[in-house]
């Protein structure tokens, strides 16, 4: 899952143009007309910009508004930014006042440029409530208060909460019972049901955090939500693309989105690979490239953890077998930007990674020892300390050619082998062990002889190589007891998705390891019919079916 935060214009417009297909007997249509100004629609100094809007929302001349920022603002009100009950030219006049200047929330400061117009809906405070649906691991929870609002207050203690396990559908009943009950009961049915269809919309377009606050039930039955908070997941794209249309993820207020940033967004958007990339300290002098969502992770959280987060400069990845003009790209962006800013004490670079399953190790390094060319100068100039720590198909290759490149260059570059623990090189990197007590993988000496000095005492990292005690067998819990599924070389794999490039690999590997069959019994993918994709094995063809249904997968596959 990758939550991404994402407008208050947005998330509206998904909830009123799709929570009429979740409703049953009643109908719940919200208010969808709402405004967003951009940049790119609006120049504050030009005031036919604004008549344009106004000519294509003619409800704009007719009712009263609301306006205020939509940047990922919290607490708005408190903070002066929101304006209710206007005219447009006041709106107009509200916007032109602030649009494009410098405003500070709380502690942080940033420019506002993107508002938010709708109508205004008289109510009464009695009308105000609170919901926010969020996702967790094994669950969905509904957390409302029947007093909602400005003034609200601590909810997470006085509200009331509904916890839907995965699969488990909302009733009318179950809500009324466990949320509705300081509700007046001639709402209660009708906002029972709007949680309900509310709830359904949540999980199908792939919400994973929706606050509304204050979320308003007038007495001629009109549910409107004033104010909206959401969060959607991003992996999500290929199921809701067409639901979702086109939706943006802002950066956070007071954080503007480096054009290095939106550059490798824009090819992460035309590549097959995933390509992220997010600036945390522009001087910072802990720089990463890692190789893989999960592995990113671990190296961002071992770098907090030893006590360097404010040091930490970004945070990202590259992986799914980039190409060589991608790697580079991505490799050049990072020297760019960490040669940026001089620090006297140098800087940090740590590509890392796991143990890659189909990606060119060698093939990837190529493209950024063509980046460490280019940005040789710099990097010799800025101190830069690299430190390499990676494994799978051709690492060898890979590392020696990195080896080469350094040496030739006259970088100081450090490198290492799955003999030495994913996260062994950042204690190393920063200054904190020894070494001496972590040869390279081409150094002379048994490189396994490392994993001693991990046994010592207070060690950060942890030890991976087996003791002379684990080694010794065990006894296997009883049938009956044993939840554990082990794999054997006749274990077949069902592949989600019509991922011909890594199944392809799988099949090489198998082939290369005397397997007898190919270890993907078959793929699904729900957009066409089923089918068979022609694959290789050895040099030999072969047929890998298709289903439609992950059902029909394994009810052929067993």
């Amino acid at each position: 899952m990758s939550a991404k935060s994402i407008r208050e214009y947005h998330g509206k417009k998904l909830a009123s143009r799709w929570l009429s297909n979740y409703s049953n007997l009643v109908k719940y249509d919200l208010e969808d007309r709402a405004v967003l100004i951009t940049p790119n629609n609006v120049q504050p100094d030009n005031l036919l910009s604004f008549d344009a809007l106004a000519v294509d929302n003619p409800w704009l001349l007719t009712t009263k508004l609301v306006v205020k920022p939509d940047q990922l603002i919290k607490r708005r009100g408190k903070a002066g930014l929101l304006a209710i009950n206007k005219s447009w030219p006041e709106v107009v006049a509200w916007i032109r006042e602030r649009m494009n200047k410098e405003c500070k929330v709380e502690v942080v400061s940033g420019i506002l440029d993107h508002f938010i117009v709708e109508p205004f809906v008289p109510h009464n405070q009695t009308d105000e409530y609170y919901i926010c649906i969020q996702s967790f691991r094994s669950n969905d929870e509904v957390l409302f208060y029947h007093e909602g609002g400005v003034d609200v207050g601590d909810v997470d203690a006085k509200g009331v909460r509904l916890s839907l396990a995965i699969g488990e559908q909302p009733t009318i009943e179950g809500v009324s019972q466990a949320l509705l009950e300081k509700i007046p009961a001639s709402r209660k049915e009708y906002l029972a049901g709007f949680i309900v269809a509310l709830v359904k919309l949540f999980r199908d377009l792939n919400f994973v955090y929706m606050e509304i606050n204050p979320l308003v039930m007038t007495d001629d039955g009109r549910i409107t939500p004033l104010d909206m908070a959401a969060k959607i997941d991003e992996t999500a794209h290929f199921l809701n693309a067409a639901q979702w249309g086109s939706i943006e993820f802002p950066a956070p207020f007071g954080r503007a989105e480096f054009p290095e940033e939106a550059f490798i967004k824009k090819l992460d958007q035309s590549s097959g690979s995933s390509l992220k990339l997010t600036i945390l300290n522009q001087f910072g002098r802990v720089w990463t490239m890692v190789a893989g969502g999960g592995a990113s992770v671990v190296y961002a959280d071992t770098i907090s953890d030893l006590g360097f987060g404010q040091e930490l400069a970004n945070y990202g990845e590259y992986s799914g077998a980039p190409t060589l003009q991608e790697t580079y790209d991505y490799a050049r962006t990072i020297f760019d930007l960490m040669c940026r800013h001089k620090d006297p004490r140098g800087k940090i670079l740590i590509i890392g990674g796991g143990i890659a399953n189909f990606t060119d190790v060698a093939a990837t390094f190529t493209g950024i020892q063509k980046a460490m060319k280019q940005y040789r100068d710099e990097l010799l100039e800025n101190k830069v300390d690299i430190w390499v720590r990676r494994a799978g198909p051709n690492y060898q290759e890979g590392l020696q050619n990195m080896r080469r490149t350094g040496e030739a260059l006259g970088l100081p570059i450090h490198l290492y082998g799955p003999e030495t623990h994913i996260t062994a090189v950042v204690p190393l990197a920063l200054g904190m062990r020894n070494v001496a007590d972590y040869p390279e993988f081409d150094a002379a000496s048994d490189n396994r002889a490392m994993l001693a000095a991990t046994k010592s005492s207070g060690d950060v990292t942890a030890d991976v190589t087996p003791s002379a005690e684990s080694t010794v067998s065990t006894p296997v819990a009883a049938a009956g007891e044993h939840a554990v599924a082990n794999l054997t070389p006749e274990t077949r794999a069902i592949v989600y998705g019509l991922q011909t490039v890594a199944v392809q690999g799988m099949l090489d590997f198998d082939f290369m390891c005397k397997r007898s069959k190919p270890s993907v019994a078959c793929m699904v993918f729900p957009f066409s019919g089923n089918h068979y994709t022609k694959l290789y094995w050895g040099t030999d063809e072969t047929l890998i079916p298709v289903y439609t249904t992950i059902a029909e997968a394994v009810h052929k596959h067993p």
